[in-house]
Formats: structure tokens, C-alpha cells, sequence
């Protein structure tokens, strides 16, 4: 087919006449996510994983991940014979047009990137790259990867990026809960190329998938640069949140409702505190731009700032458990952790400050009871933590006298009275998300959140 030599007129009618096939390497949230919006659009496509278990799933119909519509979009992309699947990296090169690298990218023990999964994918291609393919990378990372570190291992093929294949970059940008409808419909694609021609084609290609259109930018390192600066965007701004949180909570005030406040100002936009800031979009983009930065000699002071301080808030909420036990005069706390997901209402625990949480709480000899999720089932870290994951509200309250809210799940959202009417063993909760409104408080029970001040029955307060 040789698609990047063909004119952009050409290119449509291939993708109208369902010729073009797309390969999508790793099956997470968002590989599988990508994927979908592919198939949904009418195209061929090959979903690669070296999980057997994903795989297993796809061959079915059914979703590798638990994300809303994309089950539908599978089921209907089997029953036309438009879906495969396989673990078989190289075959899905050979027989696909446009592979695209979905693969997680963590952050290795000394905080510098980890992108063998990125590497391994790079390396199936090429032993089945053609002449005339185009290669996306939607992957998060450092700026310079695209070039210094896929473009070499694409080569090692015997083509040349630009001349034989094209190569882009293309950051993904979902939020789970609502993947499909994100790249489809909420915002415009993002589009680098290492030349116009591979930029050209990448963008031809998803105009005619994304509804809010193409953002061409004037290379690859543009585009992977503006993924991580939104991600660092939110992370410094969280940072300040909860900053401001904790100087409202010692001045007696609730942040609530100064951020509402001066927010009413355009110009204005903070953001909610919290427990920390989980999942592996917003830590990994910082870490990978001020590991980036430092290759270069640029110390990001304000972006270190921000992420060592969002990542003190479990030891911060901690601290809020341990001042209380003092002001109340509890000697044997037990502790409910509420939330597991690192989000609310969703099922992804990954780099959740909940964890962190429990370690903190276990380590200063404070008994963690179990943590409650009402969407996670069952978490192989908290196992080996030797805490137990609950999905019965009024059961993982029973015998605790602390509740810890760290996720803003929906399932916590009530008042104080409702609230300790489930846990009426509670003398204590800390709210970490401020999912609580706060109504009224009996003797001998306290309330406070992270940027909210101490409510306390007097009859209960103590001098401290």
C-alpha cells in the first residue's frame, strides 16, 4: 500500500473503503481505549499484548479493561471479522499499515524513565515494518524519545524514518470513565511529525476519527513536550491547593469556600486539595520532564516543589489522624481507609496515595483496620500489605474508631449525621477530599478535612 506516498484525497478513500489496517500495541485503559476509536470509525484492526489474558478477553468481544462502550465497539468489530488480536508482535506489523505504541511508561527506583515497554514494542515493528508504514507513538514521554530513542530502533529495519516510513507523535489525552468519548469527541488530536510528510499523514488519518479535529504542531518534541506541561500544569496547581488548604484549615477557615470564592474571578482557577495525586499520567510527567530537564542543566525548582509536596499529602492526612487521636484522647485507634482508587468512581488503583496511606499509618503503629472501595474488588499491593479490601461501607466501619476518606468516590458523599450513622463506632474522620458536609457533630466525635478546620463535640475537647 505504501500509504505515506499516497496523496491525502487517497488516503480518505482507503480509509472509506475500510483498506487501511491499524495496529495497537499494549491493551491497557488507554491501548485498548485507542484501539476502539478506530474500529468504531469502521477500520480493520489488530490488537497487540503480551498479556494472555487480555489478549483472551479481545478474542472474545470483550473489553481488556473495565472502561465504559468499548465492550459494544469489540463485540461489533468481531462479529465483522474487522478485530484481531495477538501476542505476536511482529505479525501484527507485517499485516497493519499504522501501528501505534500505546504502552505504559513508568519511573524506575532512581526516578529516571522507564520505557522498555516503549522499546519492546519498537523492536516487533521493525522486524515488520514495510515500506510506506507510518508509526505513532501515543506512549507519555520524555521529549526526545520519539527521535533519540524509536527512531533508531525503527531504522534498525533497514528503512529510514522520513524517507521509507513515517513516524509521528501523538499524545493520548483520556481520562478513565470516559476514554472513548475523549479521543473521539472532547478534544482536538495533537499531531507531531519528524517531517511533514509523516505529520501530514498522521493527521489526514485522524481528522477523519477525531470530531474536534487535528492540532498540528511543528514536530515530535513539541508534541511530546505539551503532553507532560498539562499533566505538570495540574500538578503544580494541585500543589497550591493544597498548600492554601492547609494555611485555611490553621486559620480556622474552609478552603471550599475560598476556592469558590476566587474562582468567580475568570482568572482565577484553583484546584481541590487532596490525599495526593495518583495514577501514571500526572507523578510520571513530572518526574520525566524534570529528569529531562536535568539532562540539560535545568533544575525545574517550582515543578520539584510541587511534586515532592503532593506526594507528602498522605503523611500531611496522617498527621491529621495523629493530632486527633491527642485531641480526643484515643489511645487504641483503629482505622477504616476509605478509597482505593486513585480517582473517584473508577477501578484504577495505580500509584494511589492510599497506599502510602496505609504504610504511613501501619509504620507509626496505628492499627489499619482495612481499606474500603466500592468499585475495586481485590488489589494484590494492599494484599501484601496485609490489609483488607472491603466493598461493604457499613462492615469496614464496624469496630473502627477513625475513618480516613481518600478517595472522592460518589458512594461517600453525605452528610456527617448519615455518615456516622453507618460508622457509629467512629469517634474521629478525616476527611482527605471533602466529600463530607458537615451538619452537625454529637459529644465526643471530631471532624476535619484537609483544608477544612477541626469540628469537635465539646464535651469531648481536651487540653492540648
Amino acid at each position: 500500500m505504501e500509504l505515506i506516498f499516497r496523496e491525502e484525497n487517497e488516503i480518505k478513500k482507503l480509509f472509506r473503503n475500510r483498506k487501511i489496517v491499524v495496529s495497537v500495541y499494549g491493551l491497557g485503559f488507554v491501548g485498548s481505549s485507542i484501539l476502539a476509536a478506530w474500529l468504531s470509525a469502521g477500520i480493520r484492526g489488530i490488537g497487540v499484548d503480551i498479556d494472555n489474558e487480555k489478549v483472551e478477553k479481545l478474542m472474545k468481544g470483550r473489553s481488556p479493561v473495565d472502561e465504559p462502550c468499548l465492550e459494544d465497539v469489540f463485540r461489533v468489530a468481531k462479529g465483522d471479522g474487522r478485530l484481531e488480536v495477538t501476542t505476536d508482535g511482529i505479525k501484527a506489523s507485517k499485516e497493519s499499515d499504522v501501528k501505534i505504541i500505546a504502552v505504559s511508561t513508568l519511573i524506575r527506583e532512581n526516578r529516571g524513565p522507564d520505557l522498555s515497554a516503549v522499546e519492546s514494542a519498537a523492536k516487533s515493528i521493525a522486524m515488520g515494518l514495510k515500506k510506506g508504514d507510518l508509526v505513532i507513538l501515543e506512549s507519555s514521554v520524555p521529549p526526545g524519545t520519539t527521535r533519540s530513542i524509536l527512531k533508531p530502533i525503527l531504522e534498525s529495519s533497514g528503512l529510514k524514518a522520513g524517507r521509507d516510513f513515517g513516524l509521528a507523535y501523538s499524545p493520548e489525552r483520556i481520562s478513565e470513565g470516559r476514554a472513548l468519548r475523549d479521543i473521539v469527541e472532547s478534544y482536538p488530536k495533537t499531531i507531531g511529525g519528524i517531517d511533514e510528510r509523516s505529520a501530514k499523514v498522521a493527521a489526514t488519518l485522524y481528522s477523519l476519527i477525531v470530531k474536534k479535529g487535528v492540532l498540528r504542531v511543528s514536530n515530535e518534541l513539541v508534541a511530546e513536550f505539551e503532553k507532560l506541561a498539562e499533566g505538570v500544569y495540574r500538578d503544580v496547581n494541585i500543589a497550591l491547593a493544597n498548600e492554601l488548604a492547609e494555611l485555611s484549615r490553621k486559620m480556622g477557615i474552609d478552603y471550599d469556600e475560598v476556592r469558590q470564592a476566587a474562582n468567580s474571578q475568570p482568572y482565577s482557577h484553583l484546584h481541590k486539595p487532596g490525599t495526593g495525586v495518583g495514577g501514571l499520567c500526572i507523578p510520571i510527567y513530572s518526574r520525566f520532564l524534570m529528569w529531562r530537564a536535568a539532562s540539560i542543566g535545568i533544575d525545574l525548582n517550582l515543578t520539584k516543589v510541587a511534586r515532592e509536596l503532593n506526594e507528602g499529602m498522605p503523611k500531611r492526612v496522617a498527621n491529621l489522624v495523629k493530632e486527633g487521636c491527642k485531641k480526643l484522647g484515643i489511645t487504641n485507634p483503629v482505622i477504616t481507609i476509605l478509597g482505593l482508587a486513585f480517582r473517584g468512581d473508577i477501578a484504577d488503583s495505580r500509584l494511589s496515595p492510599t497506599y502510602d496511606l496505609v504504610k504511613i499509618l501501619s509504620g507509626a503503629q496505628m492499627k489499619v483496620k482495612e481499606v474500603h472501595d466500592p468499585i475495586i474488588r481485590y488489589d494484590e499491593e494492599l494484599s501484601f500489605l496485609g490489609v483488607a479490601l472491603t466493598n461493604d461501607l457499613r462492615e469496614s466501619l464496624e469496630g473502627a474508631n477513625i475513618a480516613v476518606i481518600s478517595t472522592d468516590h460518589s458512594a461517600y458523599r453525605m452528610s456527617l449525621t448519615e455518615f456516622l450513622e453507618i460508622g457509629r463506632d467512629l469517634s474521629l474522620v478525616v476527611d482527605g477530599r471533602h466529600v463530607i458536609e458537615v451538619d452537625s457533630i454529637p459529644e465526643g466525635k471530631a471532624y476535619v478535612g484537609i483544608g477544612r478546620p477541626w469540628i469537635i463535640g465539646r464535651a469531648s475537647l481536651k487540653a492540648t
